[in-house]
């Protein structure tokens, strides 16, 4: 794609767009949009009158932007989430209904936890994960469940890219990830919030390794954590048999 004055190419500029939504930001106008995307506004207002007309990006009345339907119909497509998605909800839906607290199904991606499906549920505890969102992997539950149960090769390319990082906040990593894979289940207090703790199990393939994480949030000190734990990982177990159903066919 052509080159623009700076050097970037349009697919550069075109991500950075996208990019600049977010769960606090799903509503941008021009101006804040063209400083987040470092893109100069007589140039935003030309791309987003493009990306408008193709149902990328939508206007409101007063002017301002948001991400198109068009971008939810497309990421629904993706035949790896959606295989995923489709196993897991009958059993995140069990999930939901026997601890009453939101669950959370999410995947390893570009070294952060991506939500791909998340069930509410009235009255449970503050949980910030949201659908298409990301959370850090080294202050969740379900990031280091995800971590403890990949390939030896995804650790060591993690660990080598945020090893500092990773040394502040988990200087007994390699004991945690013994005892994550021994209990087969990571549980966090107050990584994210204080008054929470996250538990987490990964789904995993034939070979032993995570294709996803199945999580919850509970209450810190809850009692139930033992059951909540053993609740994922059955519910995990279901997901893990069904994805190899569907891959069979």
């Amino acid at each position: 794609m052509a080159n623009s004055p700076s050097g970037d190419s349009m697919m550069d500029r075109l991500v950075r767009i996208l990019d600049s939504f977010d769960a606090n930001n799903p509503t941008l106008s021009v101006s804040n949009l063209s400083r987040r995307a470092d893109i100069p506004k007589a140039t935003m207002y030309r791309l987003i009158d493009e990306l408008v007309a193709h149902d990328l990006l939508a206007r409101d009345e007063s002017g301002n932007v948001r991400l198109g339907l068009r971008l939810w119909e497309l990421a629904n497509r993706s035949a790896a989430t959606g295989d995923l998605r489709t196993a897991a909800l009958p059993f995140m839906e069990d999930i939901n209904q026997l601890l009453g607290q939101n669950t959370q199904l999410s995947v390893l991606h570009q070294d952060e936890v991506l939500i791909i499906e998340r069930l509410s549920r009235p009255g449970s505890v503050v949980n910030p994960a949201n659908v298409a969102g990301r959370m850090p992997v080294h202050r969740t539950s379900m990031g280091m469940a995800l971590l403890a149960f990949s390939r030896p090769e995804v650790i060591h390319g993690f660990l080598a890219r945020h090893q500092e990082l990773m040394a502040a906040t988990h200087p007994n990593f390699r004991a945690e990830m013994v005892e994550i894979r021994r209990n087969g289940f990571a549980s966090f207090d107050g990584f994210i919030d204080p008054d929470t703790t996250g538990a987490a199990v990964p789904i995993l393939d034939e070979s032993g390794y995570q294709i996803a994480v199945l999580s919850v949030v509970v209450p810190r000190g809850s009692e139930t954590l033992p059951s909540v734990a053993l609740a994922l990982r059955t519910a995990a177990r279901g997901i893990s048999r069904a994805l190899g159903a569907r891959s069979s066919h």
